[in-house]
């Protein structure tokens, strides 16, 4: 009976049914390619970057007592020290999206307030803008996020977001280049 149905759908709906299962069959995906070795020295780099670029950030978080902006740039770290190679690790998708988020959260906020509604709409507007702008970091959704949530201000853009991504991207600069396998950045803008 189960047969039957299916091809009674089927030859009603052949365009639906086909259009379905195309899209279903989407979500199988593929093999994973090889993975390369990761080697122990690029290991110690990603490490040495990490602790020192999470270090000042954790200072600065610290200062302002914003425990929330370390997960933001958290996420930041990682792809600055483990993964500099990306389009979303490079200098100008790092600081354009991180200082485009919040001066966009900031925005959002004070123009409606801490509705539910309004976290959604600025991390939204913050990948529009982050997309158009070629400078997509997905943390920087994070810091839309963090600027509405704590009801920030214009001198959040510059401190603590815009002088935490400097750190950060001061200590990629310096600890990404030690290592004769890694180059950063590969542009920068």
């Amino acid at each position: 009976m189960k047969n039957s149905v299916e091809r009674t759908m089927q030859d009603t709906y052949p365009f639906i049914w086909k259009t379905l299962a195309v899209y279903l069959c989407k979500m199988k995906g593929g093999h994973c390619a090889s993975m390369p070795k990761i080697s122990f020295s690029n290991i110690f780099v990603t490490a040495l970057g990490s602790f020192a670029g999470l270090g000042l950030v954790a200072a600065l978080a610290d200062h302002y007592n914003l425990p929330l902006l370390l997960p933001s740039f958290g996420a930041s770290a990682a792809l600055l020290y483990a993964a500099c190679h990306l389009p979303m690790a490079q200098p100008r998708n790092v600081l354009g999206g991180h200082v485009i988020s919040a001066f966009i959260g900031v925005s959002v906020y004070w123009l409606f307030g801490n509705a539910w509604w309004v976290i959604p709409l600025g991390v939204t507007l913050a990948i529009i803008v982050m997309t158009l702008t070629y400078t997509l970091h997905p943390p920087g959704g994070a810091t839309a996020f963090l600027a509405i949530y704590t009801g920030q201000g214009y001198s959040f853009i510059v401190s603590p977001v815009g002088l935490g991504i400097i750190c950060l991207l001061i200590i990629a600069l310096l600890v990404n280049n030690i290592s004769s396998q890694r180059k950063y950045p590969d542009y920068w803008y």
